[in-house]
Parts: structure tokens; C-alpha cells; sequence
């Protein structure tokens, strides 16, 4: 597999939430394969291309938990043209990222994700316009309670951007439920976080508290109150589909890994 084809899927390296590094143009690499097939080897499912195994960017075999995983992200692999396009394979970015950067890290990584439950975005309120208010005590009063009540992690709300520092043994229940998920969930997590400013979010579609779409909701009330009184221009609404289109793919990659 070539250096560009393998730069084309991900760099694979584990970046802190927040961090984004520049993109940079770089011309596609052609399609070099014509078959994807999965082989499960050594306890996992590994993607084949005309029978070669697939390298991370780091020269990992991609090999993932499952063959449910695995023939999602074959299916990335079958529907390239004639050039290999990252942006239209999501589910083999985060796979290399799990591998080449969670894998024999994965406390870190816990820790970096639990940083945001102490800054978590459900806890910062606005106190007006009454009708914004509204809307954040419906999504995220529901979310708040179940981190008190089944995680026994409750939070301090404050209003506005003023820090709430948050009790000790409640960031460790938190961080013990983070603690429990394989690599490639937490990779899935990570993402799911970064998108949203939310740990609580992540954990609780994880967790089947809400759904995908809920967790997005709830992560967006605040914009979508600004865009129902002024509008929303295209650049943002670009910028959207694109955070949209990875944490689809982050909460798929987590349905998938628990399938």
C-alpha cells in the first residue's frame, strides 16, 4: 500500500480535543485495488485489499473487533472510484486513530475526555432570553438528572462562562463509566465529545440514554435558537453537515463495536 494511500485514510495520531490542525491540499491518491475483502485473523477482522492486508498510517494491520465493524468499513473501501477520497471514509479514520493512537493509551485518552465533563457544556447556563433558557432545561435537565441518579456524578450548573469547579468523586464516576470502553469505543467517544463540548452527551448515547440525534439536538440548542431568530448562513450550515457527518459515523462506529 503506498504512503499516499495510507495518508489519504487518517493521520491515525490520537489529537486532544479542540486541537485541529490546518488542512492542507494535497492531490488524491488513485484507487490501487480492485477487491475489499474481510479475513478474521488473531481474534479480530482484518481488511484485505486484492488479498494484502491494509496498513494504518502508523504500519498497523487495519483490523478492527468485529466483522460488523469491519464490513462497514470495507464498505468505505468498495465505494472509492477512481481515487481514494478521506472525506467519504469516516469509519476508517476512526479505526485508525483507535489502532495507531488509543490502543496502549487508552487512560490517557479517559482523562483528556473527562476534562470536558469538568468544563462539560450542559452545565454552563444562559439566564436570557427566557425562551433560550427554556430550551436548555429541556434538553439538558433530563441529561444532568441521569448523571446524578445512574452515575452518581452530580454537576454544578453555573450561568454564563463562569468556571463551576465540579466535586472530585464526581469526575471519577464519570471517569470510571469511560474507563470500562475498548479502544475503538473510545475513539468513537472522543470524537462524539470534541464535536459536541460534551462528555456527558457521549456517555449517555453510549449508555442508550439518548439517541444519536438527541445527543446532537441537545449539543446544538444553543445555535439552533440563534438560527431560528436570524437564520443561518451557508458557511455555517456547511461547517455543520461536516461535524454532523463524523459524529454520525463516531456513533456508529460505537453501535458497531457493541453489536
Amino acid at each position: 500500500m503506498s504512503e499516499d494511500s495510507k495518508a489519504a485514510t487518517g493521520s491515525g495520531e490520537f489529537q486532544p480535543a479542540g486541537v485541529v490542525k490546518p488542512p492542507v491540499a494535497k492531490a488524491l491518491p488513485k484507487r490501487f485495488y480492485k477487491d475489499v475483502a474481510i479475513k478474521e485473523e488473531g481474534g479480530r477482522a482484518a481488511i484485505k485489499l486484492d488479498g494484502k492486508s491494509v496498513r494504518t498510517p502508523g504500519k498497523a494491520p487495519l483490523s478492527v473487533p468485529n466483522k460488523k465493524l469491519a464490513e462497514a468499513i470495507a464498505e468505505e473501501w468498495r465505494a472509492q472510484g477512481d481515487h481514494i477520497d478521506p472525506r467519504t471514509m469516516p469509519l476508517t479514520k476512526l479505526a485508525n486513530s483507535a489502532i495507531d493512537g488509543i490502543e496502549g493509551q487508552t487512560e490517557a485518552v479517559v482523562d483528556d475526555i473527562v476534562k470536558h465533563a469538568g468544563t462539560d457544556l450542559l452545565c454552563y447556563r444562559a439566564s436570557e432570553p427566557k425562551g433560550l433558557v427554556a430550551e436548555q432545561a429541556k434538553h439538558w435537565d433530563p441529561v444532568i438528572a441521569w448523571a446524578k441518579d445512574a452515575l452518581n456524578a452530580p454537576l454544578t450548573l453555573a450561568g454564563g462562562i463562569v468556571h463551576a469547579p465540579q466535586a472530585d468523586a464526581s469526575l471519577a464516576e464519570i471517569k470510571k463509566r469511560f474507563g470500562e470502553f475498548d479502544a475503538f469505543s473510545l475513539a468513537a467517544l472522543h470524537v462524539m465529545t470534541s464535536l459536541t463540548g460534551s462528555a456527558l452527551l457521549a456517555l449517555a448515547v453510549a449508555l442508550k440514554r439518548l439517541t444519536p440525534d438527541e445527543a446532537w439536538a441537545a449539543a446544538h440548542v444553543d445555535e439552533d435558537w440563534q438560527a431560528s431568530k436570524w437564520g443561518e448562513d451557508a458557511e455555517a450550515k456547511a461547517r455543520r453537515e461536516t461535524r454532523r457527518r463524523d459524529f454520525d459515523a463516531a456513533a456508529r462506529t460505537l453501535a458497531l463495536v457493541d453489536a
